[in-house]
């Protein structure tokens, strides 16, 4: 049972990530070479669906 915890948390703390960075990554590279197509989008959108930029936080005093 404790195995199984352990690994459900290294795909949710690990292959998640990973995976959302090499879509975006990816859609990045085909984007550069052939323009923004539904596939580039298509792929930027999953990404973002399993990991979403997080927002630049703002300084309160500085």
């Amino acid at each position: 049972m404790i195995q199984k915890r352990v690994a459900q948390w290294a795909v949710m703390a690990v292959a998640v990530p990973l995976a959302a960075a090499g879509a975006r990554r990816l859609s990045h590279t085909l984007e550069a070479r052939r323009g923004p197509t539904g596939v580039t989008r298509l792929l930027t959108r999953g990404a973002d669906l399993l990991r979403p930029q997080r927002a630049k936080r703002r300084r309160r005093f500085f």
